[in-house]
């Protein structure tokens, strides 16, 4: 009796695990949504430009701006300044402060899932400023020893 519900336990297993595996293997990994999610390895900063970064951590999560900070000084971005602000918000927001559209769309990549809105302000000396929201995930570090 015991050794028959154990076989039971385990083909029914069986059956969920092939079912998970046939609806990710459906999946359209080219979907817009999908492709928000994860970030390119391959954007960069462009080369020769100096892209001067502000970071602002909107979320209620510590340390936040730091690890944004490494992802995009690892990217080539120059990030002069990081700090909190407020309000909490969902969606990363990527600011053109200084009317290079391009700029700003290569550090929302990076950011993924984000979206970019032009604010242009002369009277800083920043080109881009990053605001975390809270749908944004780090990528995972290595373990420093």
């Amino acid at each position: 009796m015991k050794r028959a519900l154990i076989i039971v336990a385990a083909v029914l297993l069986l059956v969920v695990l092939a079912g998970a595996g046939v609806v990710l293997r459906s999946r359209d990994e080219s979907t817009p949504v999908l492709q928000a999610f994860r970030a390119p390895v391959h954007v960069r900063a462009p080369a020769g430009v100096r892209i001067r970064v502000q970071v602002l951590n909107t979320t209620k999560t510590r340390g936040l701006a730091r690890r944004a900070t490494r992802l995009l000084r690892d990217r080539g971005f120059d990030v002069v300044e990081l700090g909190t602000a407020s309000p909490t918000i969902d969606t990363t927001i990527v600011l053109d402060l200084s009317g290079h559209p391009e700029w700003a769309a290569s550090a929302a990549q990076v950011m993924a899932p984000a979206i970019t809105r032009a604010r242009p302000d002369s009277s800083r000396y920043l080109d881009v400023t990053v605001l975390i929201g809270s749908t944004w995930r780090p990528p995972t570090q290595p373990l420093d020893p």
